[in-house]
């Protein structure tokens, strides 16, 4: 940042003070060092209140296009870099405000009339979310494409699955996709829902009681794309709702991919063996030469707790402020830019490293033969023959526990020491104690048969097209 040319005295709503504002306290309350990356969303509501400011006769025609060219001269310098950022204007919209009047002059100073910070900065940061959750759909989107291809293609490879981390039952890989791709459409829910809430525009509530002059906030909300102007100047100003609602569905997605995290750190292991997530999401160790570590998904891991955290400081934030506007609410910007940036780049490299993983099949499927993960399928075959689930539960307890003490899988037994425990048993038995077997058998909606994997696919790909 540039030698700041301003000082306390420039400020624009220094008119009633006899002294500077201390140096300290101009540091420490100052927010432009973050809230500068609202200038377009500033500038956009700036050009359309100027624009509405015209349309009712508050300002003329000519002063309204010197606003809107001046602001649009400084959006681009701002963009080039030729715009000095001063920490004694305090924020992103004395800052800008001022320049405006430096370029253009006293028109420059006509276009607060009518608006206050509060309903300014309440609008810019509305307008700034709403396109990054706009932005966030999309990510959502592009990583469930990305599942979706993968269960494509994973449609019929095996793997264990577990519950409580032991080996269950066998599933398909491309199934486990689509457990993934539906965690992430229940956010993209939830954001689109939250979006509605966030489309609501407080400009023209001013300070908080409104403001005396012919205001027309349906034509500005219909200029900067607002689906209605907040009915309460009080709660428009002081409300952060709609940001403590945003971080929630973002820590939910945090959530799913710290979730997800987890199970690719296992899977990578020498342990699992079940993928490679490819050397250009990884990285080595400084003192052992053989390590491969899973950087990527371990750092989504811990950034979900940085989100969450995020939450917690806007509810307590906001938990004991009267109304209206209190100066606390300047700390609901680095939480929720912080929260913003987190998730897209989440988003963003788990979609790359996804698509790059390389899935090992047959290590999935010996472990998927593996731990009497079809122990279940011979108690169901045990009572399709007739024999009550609860002791054909028994029998195939007993059975497993004679393949543990003899070192084998249930594959591995014989036709007749498997109709030692039960007389139903034929040789058609070992058809169902196959993994294959035994996610072919589950071929209804929402199973892990291959032939429902590709039907909810395309179900799914229906869903994204909407």
């Amino acid at each position: 940042m540039a030698k700041d040319k301003h000082t306390s005295q420039d400020k624009l709503w220094g008119g009633r003070f006899t002294q500077q504002t201390d140096a300290l306290v101009e540091r420490f309350t100052a927010s432009v060092s973050f809230d500068r990356r609202l200038y377009k969303h500033d500038i956009l509501g700036s050009i359309a209140h100027a624009r509405m400011l015209a349309r009712v006769g508050v300002l003329s025609e000519t002063e309204c296009a010197a606003i809107v060219t001046g602001l649009q001269d400084i959006e681009r310098a701002i963009e080039t870099g030729g715009f000095d950022w001063s920490v004694a204007l305090e924020d992103v919209h004395m800052n800008i405000e001022a320049r405006l009047i430096e370029r253009i002059g006293e028109a420059g100073k006509k276009l607060h009339t009518g608006r206050s910070r509060n309903d300014q900065v309440a609008t810019d940061l509305r307008l700034y979310l709403r396109d990054a959750i706009d932005a966030i759909l999309q990510q959502i989107k592009d990583l469930q494409t990305v599942l979706l291809d993968i269960a494509g293609c994973e449609a019929e490879t095996v793997l264990p699955g577990f519950t409580h981390l032991q080996v269950a039952q066998p599933v398909t890989f491309g199934h486990h996709m689509l457990a993934w791709f539906e965690m992430l459409e229940r956010d993209r829910a939830r954001l689109k829902d939250c979006r509605r809430r966030v489309n609501v525009m407080p400009l023209g509530a001013a300070a908080l009681a409104g403001t005396c002059y012919p205001i027309d906030r349906a034509y500005t909300a219909q200029l900067l794309d607002f689906d209605t102007p907040a009915e309460n100047s009080l709660d428009a100003v002081s409300d952060r709702d709609f940001a403590i609602e945003f971080t929630a569905a973002a820590a939910l997605v945090m959530t799913h991919l710290s979730r997800f995290s987890e199970e690719l750190i296992l899977w990578s292991s020498a342990q699992f063996d079940f993928v490679d997530l490819g050397d250009a999401f990884c990285t080595g160790s400084s003192i052992m030469p053989q390590k491969k570590n899973p950087d990527v998904p371990e750092l989504v891991r811990g950034k979900s707790g940085r989100v969450i955290g995020h939450l917690m400081a806007l509810f307590t934030l906001m938990k004991a402020q009267p109304l209206a506007y209190n100066k606390d609410n300047q700390e609901d910007k680095e939480p929720l830019f912080d929260t913003i940036d987190t998730v897209q780049d989440s988003l963003r490299v788990y979609a790359a490293m996804l698509g790059a993983m390389q899935i090992k099949r047959e290590r999935m499927l010996h472990a998927a033969a593996s731990g009497y993960s079809t122990a279940t399928d011979l108690a169901d075959y045990l009572a399709k023959k007739g024999v009550p689930f609860r002791d054909a539960h028994e029998i195939t307890g007993k059975i497993v526990r004679h393949a543990i003490e003899t070192r084998r899988e249930l594959t591995q037994l014989t036709l007749e020491e498997l109709r030692g425990f039960s007389a139903v048993i034929k040789q058609d038995v070992f058809d169902v104690l196959k993994p294959q077997g035994s996610v072919a058998e589950r071929n209804h909606l929402g199973g892990t048969a291959p032939a429902q994997v590709r039907a909810a696919i395309a179900r799914a790909r229906e869903r994204l097209a909407r």
